[in-house]
């Protein structure tokens, strides 16, 4: 079973990347906001009959992030897979516990993500004795996965694939 979450609500499709920059900014900055509509994603799925012992999160960029959200909100989900998200979260926000695991699939080359970002995600892993891992794609910009765009690596692509299927068929087993 399977629920994608409209995150950005009914009607709010942005036409450019500005727009949608602009809408997924509104969302880090106002982080609770941003968990409370995946939480009630989360809910939608449980209803529609779901296990919810045997839940993962998997999104793609602003999705990605929304994943590193569901483990910074103690979400009780099994695992979340970030794919070429963007890692940062507002500097005054202290690191916590995070109990699910967690596969960051991240662009070698992605320009949203500093050194900064990398490091202080690892940190905040870290402080938070999450059970985590980040695998890097050679060769690979921001939107490495989509087919239609300049950034696009078949083989990284492929291998992000697989590595989500793996880490899926070990956390929901």
């Amino acid at each position: 079973m399977a629920l994608i979450a409209d995150i950005y609500g009914e009607g709010n499709i942005p036409k450019t990347n500005e727009e949608a920059a602009k809408i997924a900014t509104s969302y880090k900055t106002n982080y609770k906001t941003y968990q409370h509509r995946i939480n009630l994603a989360l809910e939608a799925l449980i209803k529609q009959n779901a296990d919810p012992k045997k839940i993962a999160v998997i999104g793609y960029c602003f999705g990605g992030t929304g994943a590193l959200e569901v483990a910074r909100a103690g979400f009780p989900v099994e695992g979340i897979v970030s794919i070429h998200g963007g890692l940062a979260k507002d500097k005054p926000r202290s690191n916590s516990i995070i109990k699910t695991k967690m596969l960051v699939e991240n662009p070698a080359d992605d320009k949203s993500v500093t050194k900064e970002d990398y490091d202080n995600l690892i940190k905040e892993m870290n402080d938070g004795k999450a059970d985590w891992q980040i695998i890097t794609y050679a060769n690979s910009g921001h939107t490495f996965t989509n087919p239609e765009s300049p950034d696009y690596n078949e083989i990284m692509a492929k291998r992000a694939w697989k590595h989500t299927l793996q880490f899926l068929n070990e956390i929901l087993k």
